[in-house]
């Protein structure tokens, strides 16, 4: 019924469109009124216009898997296969001190740092690399605003994302 083109155009919007539609029925359930419909109206339009705010924020991570190697997560750490053998590597989530965002030959990379100095340059359109989103909002103190914002088409060539607060610090 839509056209193949259009359902293509439409796809990175769908989860959003599903948490808005969701916002929208729980403001149609708040204006049935009363003791009861109020607050579960107020609940489920306010959970779910988070849902579509984290949503949004989310398609930023979502590329065409046009770069290098893969991303995996695995209990708490990522892992990075490069078809070149000295740039893949792992670093514990739990060991991250700090991301940037750089971008070396017109390609945006992730350059995660852990607390021993070592560093991990992982393509942001690699296969799985959209999986970091998740991984990354665990980290404490993280805003994730400002981590879909960095990877706008106007951004800078290198900016730090996020950097470990220091009363979290590693020792």
């Amino acid at each position: 019924m839509i056209r193949p083109e259009l359902a293509e155009k439409l796809r990175p919007w769908a989860e959003t469109g599903a948490a808005l539609l969701a916002t929208a029925f729980g403001l149609w359930v708040f204006s049935l009124g009363g003791w009861l419909f109020w607050p579960l109206g107020a609940v489920l339009a306010g959970a779910s216009a988070l849902w579509a705010l984290d949503a949004r924020r989310r398609m930023r991570f979502r590329h065409a898997t046009l770069g290098p190697g893969v991303v995996e997560l695995d209990e708490g750490a990522i892992r990075y296969m490069s078809p070149n053998p000295l740039l893949g590597g792992e670093i514990a989530l739990r060991e991250l001190n700090e991301i940037r965002l750089t971008r070396l030959s017109s390609r945006l990379h992730w350059r995660l740092k852990s607390a021993d100095g070592q560093a991990l340059l992982i393509p942001v359109d690699a296969a799985g690399a959209e999986d970091l989103a998740g991984a990354f909002s665990t980290l404490p103190g993280i805003e994730m605003g400002r981590l879909a914002a960095a990877l706008g088409p106007e951004s800078p060539t290198i900016q730090t994302v996020w950097t470990r607060p220091a009363r979290t610090r590693l020792t």
